[in-house]
């Protein structure tokens, strides 16, 4: 039975309700470790955390990721999270919009992001299963400079009023592509992007990937709140976000990586930099941070996370936070014997950089 807009709006809140309990393992980023150069011949004003994405700088590679948005309970928090990307200079992106294209009353919970930060990088969200034409209301509605597709198969699965087909998912995708005048970025939402489906997204067009790895929010946890059956053969489901990054960079593909899924500090930041992502997404820390302490302690975060960033990129001798890409890393413990095993794998080249310029030691 489809869902209605009074079921759809209920979900949204209880996934506010239900995300600050949840963590989905780690994120592999542990396993990565920068290395310590004691000797950077470097000046704090010679570090320079800004980046160009999609036309716009930023003051540092950070994404505000996709969080809510629907019942008017989610307009105060997309309000207060566009003024505090505006204050730091960073990247948001909203919630899923399908709730406010099939409820025009709810519109506004997502159009004040943009009234509220008329020149930021704002990016647009909806599912793989619309069709282009929603995909262009959708980035219309919030003047958006790309359009986040999500790909939430797995939450899908666990949700009580979820869909059950998947067909047809990337012939819409290919098509927003097609459609659209703005960028299209393929998201995860959790469960991370495996080098295959890597492959049929670029084969579609797609040139910016979300990996959204396992490790932060957990939807298959969070839906089996909402179920009166605990659905369990997926707990744990999913590639964390450092093994989702290493696979899409193991393909060589011309694509951009977006790391998201379990980034808690600007040192996961940085790590997921160094393994070749060119911009990092918060979703759940951060917001918990706002609903908790509030929109000031919110901005004061990301301005710290911005120092701590700098001071990173100080100590590993770069100007920027795109040269850690370059610099020396070593990968142990579970991520590197999946590194190992992605080597075994039909089809796979070696993961040069992990395997022959690094000390893999556990």
């Amino acid at each position: 039975m489809p869902e209605t807009i009074a079921g759809r709006g209920r979900r949204k809140l209880e996934h506010l309700r239900f995300f600050q309990q949840e963590g989905n393992g780690t994120s592999g980023l542990e396993d990565v470790h920068l290395i310590h150069q004691a000797l950077p011949e470097l000046d704090w004003t010679d570090i320079n955390l800004s980046c160009r994405w999609l036309g716009k700088t930023l003051a540092a590679p950070f994404i505000i990721n996709a969080l809510t948005g629907g019942p008017p309970e989610t307009k105060e928090i997309n309000a207060a999270l566009a003024r505090v990307a505006r204050r730091t200079g960073i990247a948001m992106a909203v919630g899923s919009q399908r709730a406010a294209i099939e409820n025009k009353t709810w519109v506004e919970s997502f159009a004040i992001a943009r009234r509220e930060n008329p020149e930021g990088l704002i990016l647009a969200n909806l599912g793989a299963g619309n069709s282009p034409e929603a995909a262009h209301e959708a980035v219309a509605m919030i003047a958006a400079d790309g359009l986040q597709v999500h790909l939430n198969a797995a939450q899908e699965l666990v949700m009580p009023e979820g869909d059950r087909s998947f067909r047809g998912w990337l012939e819409n995708i290919k098509d927003m592509v097609n459609f659209l005048d703005v960028p299209v970025i393929a998201k995860e939402v959790g469960f991370g992007l495996s080098r295959e489906a890597a492959l049929q997204l670029y084969h579609s067009g797609v040139r910016i990937l979300d990996v959204g790895g396992r490790g932060g929010t957990d939807f298959a946890a969070i839906e089996n709140k909402r179920r009166d059956r605990q659905i369990m053969a997926l707990a744990q489901w999913g590639l964390p976000t450092a093994v989702s990054i290493l696979e899409i960079k193991e393909l060589g593909l011309p694509v951009e990586i977006v790391a998201t899924g379990g980034i808690r500090s600007a040192l996961d930041a940085a790590r997921a930099l160094a393994l070749g992502a060119k911009i990092v997404g918060v979703a759940g820390y951060f917001l918990k941070i706002l609903l908790d302490e509030g929109e000031e302690a919110l901005a004061q975060e990301i301005f710290n996370w911005q120092e701590d960033l700098k001071r990173i990129c100080l100590l590993t001798g770069c100007t920027t936070p795109a040269e850690l890409a370059n610099k020396p890393l070593v990968i142990t413990g579970k991520t590197k014997a999946w590194l190992e095993g992605i080597q075994r794998r039909p089809g796979c080249r070696s993961y040069g950089r992990s395997v022959h310029k690094c000390y893999n030691k556990r």
